[in-house]
């Protein structure tokens, strides 16, 4: 199968125990990518798939490059071009030049760089060596992108002893107009998802109250589309250009606000200054970084022991975790940001949790039974509500 375009063999499917895994297209045409370097997995397949129609579709509704760190087949983080913010570039190591699709990758991955560690990096452009830098970095199993510029395909096939995988995308494909799917031997055809998104889709929903601002519509139109290819039930909150929380796959969608809304304050507390100021030693590496101040936020004073603290002890970083009212005094200043639903919002409840999270702004379908007392949540909290008539499940 070397070499054939309509067949890729897989290094295994979902587990290493399916050892047979082969991917072909749907339609009996070629492959709508090739695989430059590394074996996919099918979850590496999947990520890459899923990615790939993120940071598409955004790009082309946003007008700038794009990028998602995807994990498990939902992104870990999504954003555009745009200013990284020093504790980002501290993170990352960056220059104080970088490109736009360098910067995309490097917000996308700040908003929770915890869990993209490992991640499929799904870019709009063709990388570039800022890029493929910045991937030289930090620790993750590939990249998809429309291409790559020259030298670039000699920094990626380095990572990880070869093994570092790298998809050459086809930019102008597009998938069949009807999907299929196998589960326990039932085939299931449907419609593809017609709907693109964009600035037009807010502008239909909004109506009432006090309307979103120019950055709140931007930030919806990234938030609807980074929920589109997020397992479900799902939730993003955005700021700028950038997902700063994004909850994925709980059953309950207060639940996904609540975790959205937890991972969006540990963004702001990374930000903090007795944090955002602090110096590692050249040699540690980023994850060990990362982790290092997530443990900062997220542990009690009380919960480390004297041996703990000296045997994590860092120069430069304060040597116990932020205490409760230094965490509440941070956090009262909110960095204001839109949440956006893949679904209808069906009690106050959601409202009530975002609104301690710094929302001011929710786009989520309406409809539900309960859709007054979500308004009048948002009403009495001063976020401005936008209802889209949309779902956008993602399973």
């Amino acid at each position: 199968m070397v070499g054939d375009p309509t067949r890729l063999r897989l290094k295994y499917g979902l587990n290493p125990q399916q050892r047979d895994a082969v991917a072909q297209p749907s339609d009996g045409g070629p492959l709508p990518l090739s695989v430059l370097c590394g074996t996919p997995s099918v979850v590496n397949l999947l990520d890459a798939l899923q990615g790939w129609q993120l940071v598409r579709e955004a790009s082309r509704a946003l007008g700038l490059p794009a990028a998602a760190s995807m994990k498990h087949v939902s992104p870990a983080g999504a954003a555009v071009a745009g200013e990284v913010d020093p504790v980002a570039r501290d993170t990352f190591r960056l220059g104080t030049e970088v490109s736009g699709l360098a910067s995309a990758y490097a917000r996308a991955r700040d908003c929770d760089p915890r869990s993209s560690y490992g991640d499929l990096v799904a870019l709009s452009h063709p990388v570039d060596r800022d890029t493929a830098s910045l991937l030289a970095r930090v620790v993750s199993d590939g990249v998809i992108a429309p291409d790559f510029e020259p030298g670039v395909l000699e920094v990626l096939s380095r990572k990880k002893r070869g093994a570092f995988l790298v998809l050459r995308v086809d930019p102008a494909y597009e998938p069949p107009a009807r999907q299929v799917r196998d589960v326990f031997g039932v085939r299931i055809t449907q419609d593809a998802d017609p709907l693109v998104i964009g600035p037009g889709t807010l502008a239909e929903g909004a109506g009432g109250g006090t309307p979103p601002t120019r950055q709140q519509l931007r930030d919806a139109v990234l938030g609807l589309i980074t929920v589109r290819y997020t397992q479900s039930n799902s939730v993003a909150y955005v700021h700028d250009g950038r997902t700063i929380g994004i909850g994925a796959g709980q059953q309950s969608r207060v639940d996904c606000v609540r975790l959205a809304g937890e991972k969006a304050d540990r963004w702001r507390l990374r930000r903090h200054p007795l944090l955002a100021e602090a110096r590692f030693p050249g040699s540690m590496p980023i994850q060990d970084r990362v982790n290092r101040v997530m443990r900062l936020i997220e542990a009690e004073p009380g919960t480390w022991s004297d041996a703990d603290q000296a045997g994590r002890q860092v120069p430069g970083l304060p040597a116990k975790p932020l205490d409760p009212a230094e965490k509440g005094a941070w956090l009262a200043g909110h960095t204001p940001c839109t949440l956006v639903s893949d679904a209808y919002l069906p009690f106050r409840d959601n409202v009530d949790v975002a609104a301690g999270h710094g929302v001011r702004c929710i786009v989520e379908g309406g409809g539900s039974a309960r859709g007054q007392e979500v308004a009048a949540a948002c009403e009495e909290h001063s976020i401005t509500l936008v209802r889209t008539g949309l779902r956008l499940f993602s399973h």
